[in-house]
C-alpha cells in the first residue's frame, strides 16, 4: 500500500503523478488536483481544464479574468475569428 501525499491515507489503489520533475503518490484524483492543479487567482477553484492566462496569472475562466481587471478576455474565439 502507499501513502497519499495530500491526505496521508494508506491506500492499496494509490497511483503516482509526475510533473515539473516531481513525483508523488495520491489515493484519488481529488487529492492529486489539490496538490498539482493551479488555483484560479480570482475565485480560488482548482483549474482542471484549459483555464485562461493573462499577464502570467491563471484564471479558471474568462469571467474570473474579466472580474479581475482584464476586460477583453474570452474563453474561446468563434471559428470565424480564427
Amino acid at each position: 500500500m502507499a501513502i497519499c501525499a495530500t491526505c496521508g491515507n494508506d491506500y492499496d489503489k494509490a497511483f503516482t503523478v509526475s510533473w515539473n520533475g516531481l513525483t508523488e503518490t495520491f489515493d484519488s484524483l481529488e487529492c492529486a488536483a489539490v496538490r498539482v492543479a493551479p488555483e484560479c487567482a480570482a475565485c480560488g477553484c482548482r483549474i482542471l481544464g484549459h483555464g485562461v492566462e493573462t499577464s502570467g496569472i491563471m484564471y479558471c475562466c474568462a469571467h474570473c479574468a474579466r472580474q479581475s481587471g482584464h476586460p477583453t478576455m474570452v474563453d474561446r474565439h468563434s471559428v470565424m475569428d480564427a
